[in-house]
């Protein structure tokens, strides 16, 4: 089979492999949709995999070909596989805290993923993905999964004003779990006009281009000065992760989802505005809950079955496993726009 091998930052190849062997208590997935997160282009480009000669890719779709000593599952049914695999034994396992789990595996990054024609899977890690769903959208569920664990971590009540920094797949998905949950405001913050017009056609009641006006300022002045109730960082800058905390209203509620890579110093007045407006800072790690994988994973699944959650404008490309390579070096152009690329096995 064609599989997506990462040998070291910098080096993707697409390759004939051998078709992995299929353990008991696994299912064969033939992949039909595997999307591209934000944490694959670093691993791909600057910092390598957890190991050589891994095939990359975790949030993806498929429909089982084959079964080893499974339970409900057939050939045919079509499948979701959220990319964690908990070790069950450790104290975050135990309590249901599977995003903390101290010796996981991961589909795409601690084991070959999913960027390939075919994958084994664990029947623990299977979810179904309804009929009218597009295999697309299955693909998709991961980043869902991830607003929504961040949305919870941030106690969103009904008329809040919501901002979310980013306009990324998380973030465009947040706007849309805002909305649904009975968000006031929902305002959009992105530095690309492009990301901006899909996040207002998503539900975003105001939209702020941080290039061109002071975010800050401007949720304040959206607010009659009060700011956001529940903010959102999904970008992973420090300069985003300060404008964050700065635009949190009194007893406001700050999430940190973005991956920055790098260290989180709070300005003077982010620091000030985190004493004397009392503000909740949280971080969000992944999007697995008790009973695994989660209450985010089947509420998205419900949502894009009821067709509430929109998928089909957040993706821009759709593409072959034979474009791989060169598409993670258009990922290092700036002018290269994208928002969700999908590869189709």
């Amino acid at each position: 089979m064609k599989a997506v091998k990462l040998y070291e930052a910098g080096d993707l190849r697409v390759e004939e492999v051998d078709i992995p062997e299929l353990e008991p208590g696994c299912v064969f997935a033939k992949v039909k949709a595997v999307g591209v997160c934000g944490s694959d282009i670093p691993r791909v480009n600057f910092y390598g995999a957890y190991h050589p000669n891994l095939t990359i890719g975790h949030e993806f779709s498929g429909e089982i070909v084959k079964v080893n000593q499974v339970g409900n599952w057939q050939v045919g049914d079509r499948v979701v596989v959220p990319p964690l695999i908990p070790c069950n034994h450790c104290q975050w396992c135990r309590t249901g805290h599977y995003s903390l789990c101290e010796d996981y595996s991961y589909f795409g990054s601690r084991r070959d993923g999913a960027m390939a024609e075919y994958v084994t899977v664990p029947e623990k890690n299977l979810l179904p993905l309804p009929d009218n769903v597009p295999f697309e959208a299955g693909a998709m569920v991961d980043p869902a999964a991830n607003a929504i664990h961040g949305i919870w971590k941030g106690e969103i009540n009904p008329g809040d004003t919501v901002a979310i920094y980013g306009c990324g797949p998380i973030g465009l998905f947040a706007i849309q779990f805002a909305k649904i949950l009975g968000a006031g405001m929902v305002i959009a913050i992105d530095v690309k006009e492009q990301k901006l017009n899909i996040a207002r056609d998503l539900g975003a009641d105001e939209v702020i281009n941080a290039l061109e006006v002071d975010p800050v300022e401007r949720i304040f002045e959206l607010t009659g000065q009060a700011g956001a109730n529940l903010v959102l960082e999904t970008a992973g800058l420090s300069v985003v992760q300060n404008q964050s905390v700065c635009s949190a209203g009194k007893l406001g509620r700050v999430v940190i989802l973005g991956i920055s890579h790098d260290k989180l110093e709070l300005s003077k007045s982010a620091a000030d505005y985190l004493l004397r407006r009392e503000l909740e800072v949280k971080g969000s790690w992944n999007s697995f809950s008790n009973p695994f994988p989660g209450r985010e994973w089947t509420y998205s699944l419900e949502l894009m079955a009821q067709q509430k959650l929109r998928t089909e404008p957040i993706i821009s490309h759709k593409l072959n496993l034979a474009n791989a390579p060169e598409t993670f070096k258009k990922f290092l152009d700036k002018d290269f726009f994208f928002s969700k690329v999908i590869f189709l096995p």
